[in-house]
């Protein structure tokens, strides 16, 4: 396939940025779309040019940083994939591809493609985790009785990698999906609820200091998010607020 790519150029993140076309040639539809942006780099060092940045670490849709904004789609024109598992043959010979990075005042642009998602990481260390005794009284996780359903829907809340594709493809730039889904995964079992109210009241706090905007129930980020994340884990997260707030 021959392709036209127009692709966001930011030198850092003080730099204005701006679309720059690029033409590649002889693309294999078996290529995936990082491959595709190897064998660009490849071409443009050649020509002694600067290569495109972007984020990239697993390829094997486990990390979550290869987060592109493709033709308008979080990880393009496929579903329940990361941009590294999206393969060209989702694309004709003669496409234009648009490729942006993620849009949102809580993920700045670092450069080209990449931006900074720590606020995602901040979200994390103000309460997703369990605080656990290691000092030789631990009790075996296998030993507590869990109701099937909520294991699995645990299970489920529990597969997000944080890629940020549901606040790149909000209208809001809303991380309910992510923070709903952290929430979610220790709320649904009894190791969490020890400090289920300190959890999520500190996650949300934390939420709207990043600058993330508020959730109306669009539900693009279900739709575009690569582990298909329900939107049950924002409601259970609107629940598990209100009743921290009551209980206080």
């Amino acid at each position: 396939m021959n392709l036209t790519l127009k692709i966001w150029r930011q030198k850092n993140a003080n730099d204005k940025g701006k679309m720059v076309d690029y033409k590649i040639n002889d693309v294999s539809p078996d290529m995936s779309f990082l491959e595709m942006l190897d064998v660009l780099n490849s071409g443009l060092i050649l020509k002694g040019e600067e290569p495109v940045a972007f984020d990239h670490d697993c390829r094997e849709g486990i990390c979550g940083s290869c987060s592109l904004y493709i033709n308008g789609e979080a990880h393009g024109p496929d579903r329940g994939v990361t941009t590294c598992q999206l393969h060209m043959r989702k694309f004709k010979d003669g496409d234009t591809i648009y490729i942006e990075p993620f849009r949102a005042t809580a993920f700045p642009v670092i450069k080209d493609l990449i931006v900074d998602r720590s606020a995602f990481d901040r979200i994390q260390n103000a309460g997703g985790f369990i605080s656990v005794n290691t000092s030789g009284n631990t009790i075996d996780a296998n030993t507590i009785p869990i109701n099937k359903h909520d294991a699995d829907d645990a299970f489920s809340a529990a597969t997000c990698i944080g890629c940020g594709a549901c606040v790149a493809s909000c209208k809001n730039s809303s991380a309910m999906l992510f923070v709903g889904a952290k929430v979610s995964q220790y709320a649904l079992l009894p190791q969490g609820r020890v400090e289920a109210v300190d959890r999520v009241k500190n996650m949300v706090a934390q939420m709207d200091l990043e600058g993330f905007g508020n959730c109306t129930n669009t539900g693009a980020c279900e739709v575009e998010c690569p582990k298909g994340i329900s939107l049950e884990n924002i409601a259970r997260m609107n629940r598990e607020y209100l009743f921290a707030n009551i209980k206080d």
